[in-house]
């Protein structure tokens, strides 16, 4: 008989297509095999064993059910249909396959249990995500299947879910809900578990937009991070979660009383830096503290030149993201910045609160420059180079003489070679092993850039015949430039006729550059050279 209903079935698919027009291009050969074949198995609680089996998947024009229980013959099912069976009390692997129009075939194994008996260690795991969203999931032993409550409608129709499937549900409003998890066995008696949540409408945290030259990252997706050993050391008290807000990479720390973070291995030398950022969510802290520790020199804890400050936020905004930016010098005993191995945060009420953590680096305020300096195009047989690309530079000693005032950085700006001088007052550069004859030229050049310089002053010193400075032939002569434009380079090219003093250029050893705010000016220097 079931060969005859087979041959039948055949003919029809075959009357069926023969006579269609509109399918006449069907391809057969392009159909995939059936994909994410599962089933729900729900059980009557009347000790009956009757288990409700509804199969699903995607590409399937039947499913063949296979009930494990010795039954020799499947079932077959439409997609949508369902199929009830009895049990008796036992486990059992039933088998789902999905069949395409055809004929390809996938089959996945489920586990049933039937039990009368009521279902036995009940474990529950809600997860609540960002934007008002919620997972769970749970297991127990002899349970056929699950049913959650979300408790935001008192008359919700429950949720099936089997021990193998995490259910997501997504709340209208933020607000403290009471989820009800019922393990179900064949038996009337069941097991149940609720918890009190708190659902938040937390969306990711927001996008930094300081330049990546300024910045030290130790987490943040706009920039690329510093190596962290660890978000979470032996000794925190706290639950950390990685978790992903709208696709951004977001730290959670639950029942937080305090979290230790470390960068022993690779210490981070803020010593440049002027604040430090970190944005931070919860809804409940009352307070929040932020400690930095600079382990020293020697790179341990306790070797006796630590140095440490903790910064206290008293009653933080809740339910959003606050954005801490803390100038590092609010960070008063925290004297030196040069070797900072470890972060602490901590929060109140002490274990019992949840924060979310994200964009977390040091940067510094000041602007830099976004594109390199000009590029010079005067010919290389006319210039006398002491610093650029475009040309072959002549030997200098030093770049910062030891009485300088001020720090050196050789930085690349754009790919470009680029001095750059922090907390100027003045600084010191010689070629005195070899002094430049520039007597042939006619102009000196400089391209400089800063955020806040007021004014800026270029000395040049000709130490004379006997290349030693204050041997009793020594000329030079500065020049002062008021109120230079800020933030965009600015092309110097000041004819050495106006070095009025400097009646000598035959054996010119020191440059001198003077900024104003002293002591606090940030300078980009580049293409520093004579020409004719």
């Amino acid at each position: 008989m079931n060969s005859i209903k087979r041959i039948i079935t055949v003919l029809v698919v075959i009357l069926f297509f023969g006579c269609s027009t509109e399918n006449d291009n069907l391809n057969l050969e392009s159909v995939d095999k059936p994909t994410n074949i599962d089933a729900l198995m729900t059980i009557e609680q009347d000790n009956s064993g009757k288990v409700t089996i509804l199969p699903s998947g995607e590409g399937v024009t039947q499913y063949e059910i296979y009930f494990g229980d010795g039954t020799l013959n499947p079932v077959a099912i439409q997609p949508g249909g369902k199929v009830e069976h009895i049990y008796a009390e036992g486990v059992y692997q039933v088998k789902i396959i999905g069949i395409t129009i055809d004929g390809q075939r996938t089959e996945v194994i489920k586990e049933l249990t039937v039990s009368f008996l009521p279902p036995t260690n009940l474990n529950v795991i809600i997860t609540p995500q960002a934007s008002l969203m919620v997972d769970v999931s749970a297991t127990a032993d002899l349970e056929t299947y699950f049913q959650v409550y979300f408790g935001e409608d008192p008359n919700q129709i429950p949720v099936d879910f089997m021990e193998s499937e995490t259910v997501t549900h997504t709340y209208a409003l933020a607000g403290t809900y009471q989820i009800r998890v019922v393990a179900l066995s064949g038996g009337v008696a069941t097991t149940e578990y609720t918890e009190n949540i708190i659902i938040t409408n937390l969306t990711e945290a927001p996008t930094p937009t300081f330049p990546s030259g300024n910045v030290i990252s130790m987490f943040c997706d706009a920039y690329t991070d510093v190596n962290v050993d660890t978000w979470q050391t032996s000794w925190s008290q706290a639950t950390l979660d990685n978790i992903s807000i709208n696709g951004n990479a977001t730290k959670r720390y639950s029942a937080l009383n305090f979290v230790g973070i470390e960068t022993t291995s690779s210490p981070i030398d803020a010593t440049a830096m002027t604040y430090f950022h970190t944005d931070v969510w919860s809804s409940n802290f009352t307070e929040f503290k932020i400690k930095l520790v600079d382990f020293g020199a020697n790179g341990v804890f306790g070797g006796g030149d630590d140095v440490e400050h903790e910064i206290t936020v008293t009653a933080p905004a809740q339910e959003q993201w606050v954005s801490l930016d803390i100038p590092l010098s609010d960070f008063t005993n925290l004297t030196t910045r040069g070797h900072i191995a470890q972060l602490i945060y901590v929060a109140a009420p002490s274990g019992a609160t949840t924060v979310y953590l994200d964009n977390v680096f040091f940067y510094n305020q000041t602007p830099t420059p976004l594109v390199a300096a000009p590029t010079p195009t005067f010919p290389s047989g006319n210039v006398v180079s002491m610093f650029s690309d475009a040309y072959t530079d002549v030997n200098v000693d030093t770049w910062q003489t030891s009485w300088s005032q001020g720090t050196l950085e050789d930085v690349l700006v754009s790919g470009n070679a680029t001095k750059k001088y922090s907390a100027l007052n003045f600084v010191g550069i010689e070629a005195t092993s070899n002094t430049i004859d520039a007597t042939a030229m006619t102009y000196f050049h400089t391209d400089i850039w800063s955020a806040n310089f007021t004014e800026f002053k270029v000395k040049l010193v000709d130490f004379g015949a006997n290349g030693t400075f204050g041997g009793g032939d020594d000329v030079e002569h500065e020049i002062i430039v008021t109120a230079p434009a800020q933030e965009q380079w600015v092309s110097l090219d000041i004819p050495l006729s106006d070095f009025t003093n400097l009646t000598t250029k035959e054996h010119i050893a020191q440059l001198i550059y003077v900024a104003a705010p002293s002591g606090a000016t940030t300078v980009y220097v580049d293409n520093v050279y004579f020409h004719n």
